[in-house]
């Protein structure tokens, strides 16, 4: 199943009780997406929170570690998420914080889950309304169960970088180890290839077509029969590379913990360049 759909198909969708929209506009540093949810939204869509839903509280894990089954079974529910129902997430633009929630949904076993391409903006430059203020939801009965989707920890990582290919999602000067913003050590894992994600949506924040991203990922080394993964600073936009990958057919698996997980460890080695 494609993990995109555009705003034509959504609309027709939305008018479905069979379908869930999340709104997950979310900015590291804020403001708070609520705001943004509550001026204009999809209409019927809910507002998830990334950091709240979406994430474990930041620790020696990362600065989004993956919520256990739990807590996120109840976040999903009470926002009316049920296993029997497709889901449909988007964010502002670029899908950044939609495919945390695709990839956590995945993960915990929803099998119907999609992400707007192009984000709200996609969606309003195509002329469809929004709603305001709050939407009220039913909780629904999904169950979460791990597992879905392939996780890496620190040390798989580590091997991975050596025995196959793990691409580093962050921005090519925090890659570098030029600027760091937000942790505090730069550099990459060693061993590790920059792609950052900017390169796989077009200036409007939507997808580029397979084949350009098949080829992309090729030419990082990427190819069938190589084992690939990806990271980057907490586990967020390394999800969106995760989804581009699946966009190209490509299967990856993802380190949560990330960069901010890497350097909790100060014997764990840091490259730089």
């Amino acid at each position: 199943m494609n993990p995109l759909i555009t705003p034509s198909e959504l609309a027709v969708l939305a008018e479905l009780p069979e379908t869930t929209i999340l709104d997950v506009r979310w900015r590291l540093g804020g403001p708070p997406g609520i705001e943004s949810y509550r001026e204009g939204h999809i209409p019927g869509a809910v507002f998830c929170d990334l950091d709240a839903d979406l994430a474990a509280p930041a620790g020696p894990q990362g600065r989004h570690p993956l919520p256990s089954a739990g807590p996120f079974q109840d976040a999903m529910r009470r926002l009316g998420v049920s296993g029997s129902r497709a889901v449909v997430v988007y964010d502002e633009a670029d899908s950044t914080a939609a495919a945390r929630a695709w990839w956590t949904l995945r993960h915990f076993g929803h099998p119907d889950v999609r992400v707007l391409d192009g984000g709200l903006r996609g969606w309003i430059s195509d002329g469809l309304p929004l709603a305001g203020g709050e939407q009220a939801r039913r909780p629904g009965d999904f169950v979460a169960r791990p597992g879905g989707m392939p996780v890496l920890d620190a040390r798989q990582a580590r091997d991975l970088a050596v025995d196959g290919v793990l691409l580093d999602a962050r921005a090519g000067e925090r890659y570098r180890g030029e600027v760091e913003p937000v942790d505090p050590v730069a550099g990459h894992i060693p061993g590790a290839v920059s792609a950052p994600t900017g390169d796989n949506v077009d200036p409007a924040g939507r997808f580029h077509l397979p084949d350009f991203l098949r080829e992309r990922f090729n030419t990082l080394g990427a190819v069938p029969g190589v084992r690939v993964g990806a990271y980057c600073g907490s586990g967020v936009t390394a999800a969106h590379e995760v989804l581009a990958l699946a966009v190209a057919g490509i299967p990856a698996a993802l380190y949560v913990g990330s960069w901010s997980n890497w350097v909790a460890d100060p014997s764990r080695p840091v490259a730089t360049g």
